[in-house]
């Protein structure tokens, strides 16, 4: 439903073949697994183990001297099973699977461009142009009516009786094939040209210039690069890490970090061959030209300020201002540079880590609900469906908590990713504690309570 939500003006009224849709469908699905497993293996644990404990196996199991870890030896082993099939579906299908349905949608915005022509209505899907047709559909139309607002000075309206409608194969503009028509075109109102005196100079006036030819058959090209597309082209292939196993996000890291420290270099290089001191150490005024560029011709000896002619010292002063300038953009413009590959680096790392956090959580998970269910010993689909989708959402909030973190800096991505392991562990072992020592939480909370309450009331 979020998927349909996110790429519903994309797939909805374009004449998309069921099939196209289905295909759609199930490479999303693949990336929903590694999250849809944790919360089967969480409900389906508190339900057999509250099931066969609701129904007195646990007990009869543990008086026949087993313990709560001998009983969950075969459930372990088969869900480490399920954790390591999941990490290489993650590692290996996932990829291939957001690949697959990247290139899909991408393919399903650019070659339905003429689903943006309603009949009978003026369609702006296109920047700068207003289009109305009487009647088609497909790419041929007729009653056709184009008008353009490109020049702002001018105002082209195109009428054809019929034609077809292409894409170029860069996908950069759009082409309309028009047949039996005609081109308007009219500029900007004139203002009158005053003589002195006040009077308006002859063949001057406050008009419209315009003119107005024919066509038996023509092509009419529009710019795309208004079109709205941005947002969905970005959104598919800015992440290609989501597209990597770890063996390619390693590889990724490492020659993202080599081209990071080959700029730093090259850019230090270049600072300090600009510099006057590393060039040559006796420089004097007469070196340089107005520019601030120093001649090939070597100086003769340093240079001392105080001892500068009025216009020297002037000319020196401004040309280390501008010295400064120049070298605070290219600063500025190299410390962005740097940034945005620093929050490249965190993308993968985040991908990386991802992979690995959600197949833990798998295990994390049901050495919290297998316990839980020894301890509240129910079964079925009542409570144990309260009590997963109640963990779930906190497991949920906490990953998503995390993602958040590392994608603002705030903490690194390996913290960000196994934030919700971090934190679901401690219950893990609490829970998997007292469910081998036969210990009530549930009632061990509610007697604390009573302790406060009866506390407060003395209080009072």
């Amino acid at each position: 439903m979020q998927f349909f939500w996110l790429y519903i003006d994309d797939l909805i009224g374009k004449g998309i073949d069921i099939s196209i849709i289905l295909e759609l469908l199930f490479y999303v699905s693949a990336s929903l697994i590694p999250l849809a497993l944790p919360l089967a293996i969480l409900l389906s644990s508190i339900m057999t183990i509250g099931n066969i404990a609701e129904n007195n196996e646990l007990n009869a199991l543990k008086s026949a001297g087993m313990s709560l870890f001998q009983i969950l030896r075969p459930l372990t082993f088969i869900v480490v099973l399920i954790t390591v099939a999941t990490f290489y579906f993650a590692n290996y299908v996932i990829p291939i699977a957001n690949l697959k349905w990247h290139s899909l949608i991408f393919d399903i915005q650019n070659t339905k461009i003429s689903a943006l022509i309603t009949p009978g209505v003026y369609s702006k899907g296109i920047e700068g142009y207003a289009i109305k047709v009487d009647s088609g559909k497909d790419s041929y139309f007729e009653g056709i009516i184009i008008h353009d607002h490109t020049q702002q000075k001018e105002l082209k309206t195109i009428r054809a009786k019929k034609g077809n409608l292409y894409k170029s194969v860069n996908g950069k503009y759009l082409f309309f094939e028009l047949k039996n028509g005609s081109i308007m075109e009219e500029l900007e109102i004139e203002s009158p040209v005053f003589m002195p005196g006040g009077k308006i100079q002859p063949n001057s006036r406050n008009s419209r210039p315009s003119r107005r030819a024919t066509f038996t058959k023509a092509t009419y090209k529009m710019d795309l690069t208004g079109f709205d597309l941005n947002r969905s082209d970005e959104k598919t292939f800015a992440d290609k890490h989501e597209m990597l196993n770890v063996f390619q996000i390693s590889h990724a890291v490492d020659s993202v970090n080599l081209k990071r420290n080959e700029v730093m270099r090259t850019f230090l290089l270049n600072v300090k061959n600009e510099h006057a001191f590393f060039n040559n150490k006796n420089t004097t005024i007469s070196n340089y030209n107005t520019t601030g560029i120093k001649s090939p011709k070597a100086p003769a000896k340093a240079i001392v300020f105080n001892k500068l002619s009025p216009l020297e010292k002037q000319k020196a002063i401004s040309m280390t201002q501008s010295k400064l300038r120049r070298k605070k953009q290219s600063l500025q413009n190299q410390g962005e540079f740097f940034l945005a590959m620093e929050k490249d680096l965190d993308s993968y790392w985040i991908e990386f880590h991802r992979k690995f956090a959600l197949t833990y959580a798998i295990l994390v998970l049901f050495f919290i609900g297998a316990p839980l269910g020894a301890i509240v010993k129910r079964g079925g689909f009542g409570a144990p469906v309260v009590i997963a989708a109640l963990l779930f959402m906190i497991y949920f909030v906490l990953i998503s908590i995390g993602e958040n973190l590392a994608k603002t800096d705030v903490v690194s991505p390996f913290v960000g990713m196994w934030f919700a392991g971090i934190v679901l562990t401690p219950v893990a072992v609490l829970f998997t504690w007292a469910a081998s020592n036969d210990i009530d939480l549930i009632e061990k909370l509610s007697f604390w309570s009573r302790i406060k309450g009866i506390k407060k009331v003395i209080s009072k």
